[in-house]
């Protein structure tokens, strides 16, 4: 339900129309949630290949994913032959997508589908989606004679894999899942090149590839290189990024600086790896790769043979006394599996590169509300943090391994979540003594002012201005303010403490998915940029709780500060300073006012987080006054 099977095939038909040789390529698509819903649009999928496949190279189609290509093309008419085969493909293609969702919505697959294909069969026996045995199948042998599309050129190989769950087995999320793929490919294809993306980023470069293929390649220091990092990039960005989704600055500014250190982190999407790198092998100058002989095992198996020879690789207990998840393949109990397994990478000597073409390789969905996107952060920041605070710290897993610039630039996202702490700090704390009557910062007029307004002048200066430089406006870098704040006094709390809930031993890590998709209102809400706050958490119950503080406490200070005598000396206020602090805070929060008091539709605040965030706020300001 929150990755659709039709987003799914668009991802996984973007990467098999690849501008290169098909007969190197091998498309495996993971399947965790084991739905026999997805492995019908997969089937669905390896037929319309057929005829996707030629099209896209005859016409130089992008982006490769029919989706996003039919929605944003307009139909050739100049050229009758082409106009007529590009309305015959969008046809097959809405009628396939039609299918696909029909069958998605009705729940079930019908005795007559199921009759197409031998592999439904094997959901005769699965019991639920967490306990189950393997089910691969190969749905596109490359190796077949006849795996050819209708002009005759050989397809890629296709496969479907939802690996063995059961309920007394950890299956350790996304990084058991993508091992799991690396053992089952080893056996299939052993491609020494491994393309890892998530089902919601689909290809928009058919070039990507060879672009990779050019720096693992390159004669003087392609032997160096251990994986090549594409940026994360969205394609539902409103015009002024209400959520402050599009990473502009971290993916065109950060990001590009780690290239000068050691290569950039490894973000869990559109990255390009070695095989052996993610298996465990360490960086040497005597190590070398034959990338020009295609792949190195020549199987001759059958495809039925080759699945059940298969089906013990992504077993349960295949994994039990090895170093899978240690060693070898992605780390385990870590949020962050992707960050992790890069810097294990950087420590075993590889470096990485980041390339970010004009043309970006892959396109996702940002979040489209802030529940989502706060979850979104949590995660994130949460586990950084836990890397932070384990052996695996890189000022101690990395020393002597890599240089401490490199340790240094990995800290700017391991240390998010203790960032909550000072933000808390000024959000609180100068607000309560407003209303305490207790002043805090110099006055305006003492020369000791001239700090305090240097660093925000000149910081904030600094973001504007990376912000506009990237395509960014006014507005988009106000909610990105505004998004800052919440992120910090949420969602980077919570993980903060989540961390030292779980050094303790009272938490487990958990590995949480954010929707792919969303309502007709609720997207309606997101294209007109209003905030979405129509779900009850704990989270909104800090951000509501924290916007009324400010509001009350701005209110009480304005009262004490009329009721003295010198009111008409700005300058000379004590409170001057805390004032615009809390000011500035209620302005950034007038969404929250908003949702909280004003808002009739269903993205407004929930009663039950207003009443809560009232209760809190009046007691915090209760105890500050008596």
């Amino acid at each position: 339900m929150i990755e659709p099977p039709s987003m799914v095939i668009n991802t996984v038909l973007s990467v098999m129309a690849y501008n290169y040789p098909p007969e190197k390529l091998s498309v495996y698509l993971s399947d965790d949630g084991g739905s026999d819903l997805t492995f019908y649009a997969m089937v669905e999928a390896s037929r319309f290949t057929k005829i996707w496949l030629p099209f896209c190279n005859k016409f130089k189609v992008e982006p490769r994913s029919p989706e996003a290509y039919f929605r944003t093309a307009a139909e050739p008419l100049e050229d009758p032959a082409m106009a007529k085969e590009w309305s015959s493909i969008k046809t097959s293609y809405e009628d396939m997508k039609k299918r696909i969702e029909t069958t998605t919505e009705r729940g079930q697959i019908s005795e007559e589908l199921r009759k197409e294909h031998k592999g439904f069969s094997e959901w005769n026996s699965v019991s639920s989606r967490r306990d189950h045995q393997t089910i691969l199948q190969i749905l596109i042998n490359g190796k077949d004679p006849k795996a050819v599309d209708i002009e005759g050129q050989p397809l890629p190989t296709l496969v479907y894999l939802a690996r063995e769950k059961r309920p007394q087995y950890r299956h350790n999320f996304k990084a058991g899942a993508m091992n799991a793929l690396i053992r089952v490919s080893s056996r299939i294809s052993n491609a020494p090149i491994i393309l890892n993306v998530d089902c919601d980023m689909y290809s928009n470069n058919s070039a990507s590839a060879r672009d990779a293929m050019c720096f693992f390649m390159d004669e003087e220091n392609g032997h160096e290189i251990g994986f090549v990092q594409f940026p994360q990039a969205f394609e539902n960005i409103t015009k002024n990024d209400v959520y402050g989704s599009s990473l502009n600055v971290i993916m065109e500014v950060e990001i590009p600086g780690f290239d000068g250190h050691g290569g950039p982190l490894y973000i869990g999407t559109g990255c390009f790896h070695r095989r052996d790198t993610l298996c465990g092998q360490k960086y040497s100058k005597e190590y070398k790769a034959d990338l020009k002989g295609g792949n190195d095992r020549k199987v001759e198996e059958s495809a039925s043979v080759l699945e059940e020879t298969c089906k013990v690789l992504a077993s349960c207990t295949y994994e039990n006394n090895t170093q899978w998840g240690k060693e070898m393949g992605l780390k385990y109990d870590c949020a962050v599996e992707d960050v992790l397994t890069g810097l294990a990478i950087h420590c075993r000597g590889w470096r990485s590169i980041y390339f970010n073409p004009e043309r970006k390789g892959f396109l996702g969905v940002a979040p489209t509300t802030l529940l989502q996107a706060l979850v979104q952060l949590k995660r994130w920041s949460e586990g950084d943090f836990q890397i932070f605070a384990s052996r695996y710290c890189p000022f101690v897993h990395g020393y002597r391994k890599t240089s401490l610039k490199h340790q240094l630039t990995y800290c700017i996202y391991l240390l998010w979540a203790p960032t909550c702490l000072p933000t808390l700090y000024y959000v609180v704390v100068p607000s309560l003594c407003l209303l305490r009557g207790i002043s805090l910062f110099p006055e305006i007029s003492n020369p000791w002012i001239l700090p305090f307004a240097f660093v925000i002048s000149v910081h904030r200066a600094y973001c504007l201005g990376d912000f506009l430089w990237w395509g960014g406006t006014f507005q988009g870098w106000w909610n990105d303010q505004r998004m800052w704040l919440f992120k910090r006094t949420s969602s980077f709390f919570f993980g903060f403490f989540d961390n030292i809930l779980k050094l303790l031993g009272f938490t487990k890590s958990a590995f949480v998915v954010t929707a792919k998709v969303a309502d007709d209102d609720v997207s309606q809400r997101y294209e007109e940029e209003l905030m979405e706050f129509g779900a009850s958490s704990p989270m909104f119950t800090i951000i509501a709780t924290l916007a009324l503080l400010n509001a009350f406490c701005l209110v009480g200070g304005m009262k004490r500060v009329i009721m003295q005598e010198d009111v008409q000396n700005l300058l000379s206020n004590p409170f001057a300073l805390q004032i615009l602090l809390c000011g500035l805070l209620v302005i950034i929060n007038l969404p929250v006012y908003q949702g909280l008091f004003l808002r009739k539709d269903n993205g407004r605040m929930p009663t039950s987080i207003t009443q809560r965030s009232i209760m809190f706020a009046l007691l915090a300001c209760a105890l500050a006054l008596y």
